[in-house]
C-alpha cells in the first residue's frame, strides 16, 4: 500500500471511552430537559408519563440491539447508510445519506442549538425569541410562514458555527469537546434523577398527591391545535373537559 493510500484512510484514534461517549451523546439529547415537562402536561398523570417513557425506552433498546447486531455483521464506516445500502440497494442508501445530511441531522442540530439558547436566556434576559435584531416583528411570507432573526436564533447559529469549527480542528479537540459536553449532560440528568428521588418522598410532591392513572382527576384537559381541526375554528386551542 502506498503512502498516499495510507494517509487517506480514516484514523482509528477513538478509544472505548470516546466511542461510548459518542453513543451516549447521540442517544441522550438535550431535548430531554424540555420534552419531559411537555410530556407530563400532555399525559396528565404520573402513571401514564412513566408508562410512555418505559415503552419509548423499550423501543429504543430494541433499535439499539438491532443496530449493534448489524454493525457486528457489517463493521464498515457509514453506519445506517451501509445497512440500507446492503439491504435495499444503493439507491435507498443514497437517499438515506442525503436525507440524513439535509433533514435529520441538520434538524436535530438546530433543535439542540435552540434548546441551548433557550436555557441560556434564563440567565441572560437579552437572549429571547421575541428580541428581534432588525425588525420589530417577523417578516410574513404568507399564511403560516415568516422570517426572523432574534437574539435566541443568533446564539443558536453562533453555537453551531463554533462547534463546527472545533470539529474541523482535528480529532483530539473534537473528542475533547464531545466527551466534556456528554459528561456534563449525563451528570445533569443524573442530578435531576437524584433530586427527584429525594423530593418524591415528600408528602406534598406530585407523585404522592396526584392520581396516578386518572388524568381527569388531576384537572387535566385535552388540547388540540385549531389548524389541525377540520372546521378551522378561530380559537387557537379547543379543550374538552369532563363534565361534573
Amino acid at each position: 500500500m502506498s503512502d498516499e493510500q495510507q494517509q487517506s484512510r480514516l484514523v482509528r484514534a477513538l478509544g472505548p471511552i470516546d466511542a461510548t461517549m459518542i453513543v451516549i451523546g447521540s442517544m441522550i439529547g438535550s431535548g430531554i430537559f424540555i420534552t419531559s415537562a411537555e410530556s407530563a402536561r400532555l399525559s396528565g398523570a404520573p402513571g401514564w408519563l412513566l408508562l410512555a417513557w418505559a415503552l419509548a425506552g423499550l423501543l429504543t433498546i430494541t433499535g439499539a440491539l438491532c443496530c449493534s447486531e448489524l454493525a457486528t455483521m457489517m463493521p464498515r464506516a457509514g453506519g445506517v447508510y451501509v445497512f440500507f445500502r446492503e439491504a435495499y440497494g444503493p439507491a435507498m442508501g443514497f437517499l438515506y445519506g442525503w436525507t440524513l445530511f439535509l433533514v435529520v441531522q441538520t434538524g436535530t442540530i438546530a433543535a439542540v442549538a435552540i434548546a441551548f439558547a433557550k436555557f441560556l436566556g434564563v440567565f441572560v434576559s437579552a437572549i429571547s425569541p421575541d428580541n428581534y435584531l432588525f425588525t420589530k416583528q417577523p417578516l410574513l411570507l404568507g399564511s403560516g410562514y415568516a422570517v426572523s432573526l432574534s437574539t435566541q436564533q443568533l446564539v443558536a447559529i453562533a453555537l453551531v458555527a463554533l462547534l463546527t469549527w472545533t470539529n474541523t480542528r482535528g480529532l483530539k479537540l473534537g473528542t475533547l469537546v464531545q466527551n466534556t459536553f456528554t459528561f456534563a449532560k449525563t451528570a445533569a440528568l443524573a442530578g435531576v434523577v437524584v433530586v427527584g428521588g429525594f423530593l418524591g418522598w415528600s408528602a406534598t410532591s406530585a407523585a404522592r398527591t396526584s392520581a396516578w392513572w386518572d388524568s381527569w382527576a388531576n384537572s387535566w384537559s385535552a388540547q388540540v391545535r385549531s389548524d389541525l381541526c377540520p372546521n378551522r375554528l378561530d380559537e387557537r386551542h379547543v379543550s374538552w373537559q369532563r363534565s361534573a
